[in-house]
């Protein structure tokens, strides 16, 4: 029997869930949605919504691998470094046209679920639920293109890990903006950073990574124009009109309206896990970040994949946040160790255990959460046939 970490209170929340939700983008109401409506036709009615998350969320993983398989240590579109062969141009092509399959992926699974009649709080949690995971698997991989190797347009590995940080933090506040003002405000940036990304994979399969070896308009080179748009897309898109939305619930009544402590006790944990995995990056004896970026950078962007799902049941079922989350007991101790002695290559071994409790744990607990809902709700998670109530497995004393 998988482990129940749902509550009866939290049962009772998504039994009462209602999905609220304003796309006010452009860019989404005047192309991509009109785009959807007619993809979404091309599915049989019998094709699950949950299932097109699922096959989104999987090619996004598959090319994840795919590219840390083929340039693990961001030196591959680095000229200086003939020992690391260049990501063929193949690669980036599969890439580019699976980010917009897996986009569109994303864009009609709650157009399938209303047409098929089928949406539930599974569904949405679901779907969220992957996007927190995707949130930090997209820059580690796009790193690539440019590398690490900075006398060839390369960038520092901390502004890869900064880039993790701002777009992970600034997916956790949407959810957070949802859990004050009851109203998820879909952020501008989603839309045109994924349709960008596209366009960055797609030109460098055609002319390979060494187009973005140069200045550009305004003499900005590719490498700090990718860093400005991408944190400055997600912070000037996004922030202001979520503190302006939070600003709004408040004056006028219409949101939560949660006490100041209450308010912030989400940021708690998010903070908590920045500030740690900064000061371990920053005051590590190896230099961990520089050593092991990606899995580094993984790891920090599972572990607040899992925060951020805590809070995502927490809006949605109109409990209580928590102001602590049990992944960050490892990561605390593993950076304690690193930076208090010197653990010498023990340290690179302590992230790679890290990175496997964090993995696992976090997916035991998303696979166990999606199997407890499916038993209270008496739904299949993939197929939409209908579960006979002998069928349906106990959960909480509910069927």
């Amino acid at each position: 029997m998988a482990t129940e970490y749902l509550s009866e209170k939290h049962l009772r929340g998504f039994d009462k869930y209602k999905y609220n939700a304003k796309d006010t983008s452009p860019l989404s109401i005047y192309v991509m949605h009109p785009f959807w409506n007619s993809v979404v036709k091309i599915f049989p009615d019998w094709f699950a919504p949950n299932l097109m998350t699922f096959l989104g969320f999987l090619i996004l993983v598959l090319s994840f691998i795919l590219l840390s398989l083929a340039d693990w240590s961001y030196y591959a579109s680095s000229r200086t470094y003939p020992q690391h062969p260049p990501v063929s141009n193949l690669v980036f092509l599969i890439i580019g046209v699976g980010l917009f399959v897996a986009h569109t992926l994303d864009g009609i699974d709650g157009k399938q679920a209303r047409r098929t009649n089928s949406s539930s709080p599974l569904g949405e949690l679901f779907d969220h639920g992957s996007d927190s995971v995707i949130s930090c698997l997209l820059p580690i991989g796009v790193y690539s293109i440019f590398g690490r190797d900075e006398k060839d347009y390369g960038a520092n590995i901390l502004l890869l890990y900064l880039i993790v940080c701002v777009i992970s933090a600034t997916f956790y506040i949407s959810h957070w903006e949802k859990y004050l003002t009851g109203v998820m405000f879909l952020p501008w940036a989603y839309d045109f950073s994924q349709l960008a990304l596209v366009v960055i994979y797609i030109i460098t399969s055609i002319f390979g990574y060494e187009i973005w070896k140069g200045t550009y308009a305004f003499g900005f080179e590719f490498r700090y124009l990718f860093v400005l748009t991408t944190m400055g897309g997600s912070v000037v898109l996004s922030l202001p009109n979520t503190i302006w939305n939070i600003y709004v619930s408040y004056r006028d009544g219409t949101g939560k309206n949660r006490s100041f402590f209450h308010a912030v006790e989400p940021a708690i944990p998010a903070v908590l896990l920045f500030v740690v995995a900064s000061l371990w990056a920053f005051l590590s004896p190896t230099d961990i970040l520089q050593l092991e970026p990606r899995i580094f950078c993984l790891t920090v962007g599972i572990i607040m994949s899992n925060i951020c799902c805590h809070l995502i049941i927490s809006q949605m079922t109109e409990t209580r946040a928590k102001c602590f989350n049990w992944l960050l007991v490892p990561l605390m101790i593993v950076a304690t160790l690193s930076v208090s002695t010197n653990l010498g290559s023990l340290e690179l071994y302590l992230l790679y255990c890290l990175a496997a409790v964090a993995l696992i744990l976090h997916f035991h607990y998303a696979c166990s959460v999606v199997v407890q809902l499916a038993d209270h709700f008496n739904i299949y998670v993939f197929s939409l046939e209908k579960r006979s109530p002998k069928a349906a497995r106990v959960s909480n004393g509910t069927k």
